[in-house]
């Protein structure tokens, strides 16, 4: 039996629930480029999370949600969408023929987020998992060519894509209001703490720069 979408919205809730108390707080330095899936998210404002949460937990979420909204117009393309459906299998094919492909089968934490670090002035990396992965897609033949009419259709179905996405989405937000009590809870105790802790200990290292024996 199909799952409803309120269905699949609590147990991606669960889901994340359970992995917070597992979250630790980044010790590697943080990137540059915000992300485009966390930054001003509509369904984290209806969970209740601040822009202040640290990104890894914000992005836990909004990964899984987004996979919910990605199943349901892929459903939704299946059946009415024929041509972007075609485009779609022609790029699945393509993607599944690369020798090397680091971004699949990710955890929701690390989905969507860059695979290599930001580089170090001055210390370029000999070579990057971005770039191994595209060296492998450009052994790839092109996609065959569309005639006019065939990409102005195509435009009209992607239109029709987006805004059933967009439905969904106001849909899930309007679900995702039932769990902000226990979403800001679990970010109360398991989260807040540790950021305190990172502060405090931050802020005795700044007012005591030196140890008692270098007095």
């Amino acid at each position: 039996m199909e799952r409803s979408l309120e269905t699949q919205v609590d147990q991606a809730v669960e889901a994340w629930l359970r992995w917070v108390p597992r979250w630790e707080p980044a010790t590697h330095r943080g990137r540059v480029a915000p992300c485009r899936r966390c930054l001003g998210s509509p369904v984290l404002s209806a969970a209740g999370i601040a822009s202040n949460t640290p990104h890894g937990v914000q992005h836990g979420l909004s990964t899984r949600i987004k996979a919910i909204v990605d199943s349901a117009v892929a459903e939704y393309t299946a059946r009415n969408l024929p041509m972007l459906q075609r485009e779609l299998d022609q790029q699945a094919a393509r993607n599944r023929a690369r020798s090397y492909r680091p971004a699949e089968n990710l955890d929701p934490e690390f989905d969507g987020l860059p695979l290599d670090p930001e580089p170090v002035p001055g210390a370029p990396f000999l070579f990057t998992i971005a770039g191994m992965a595209d060296d492998g897609a450009e052994e790839l033949p092109p996609l065959p060519p569309l005639s006019d009419e065939a990409k102005a259709a195509l435009r009209q179905e992607v239109a029709l894509a987006d805004e059933y996405a967009n439905m969904v989405g106001r849909e899930i937000c309007g679900l995702m209001l039932r769990h902000r009590l226990h979403i800001q809870a679990a970010i109360s105790q398991h989260v807040e703490p540790q950021i305190e802790a990172m502060l405090a200990e931050l802020t005795e290292s700044l007012d005591s720069p030196f140890g008692p024996d270098s007095l």
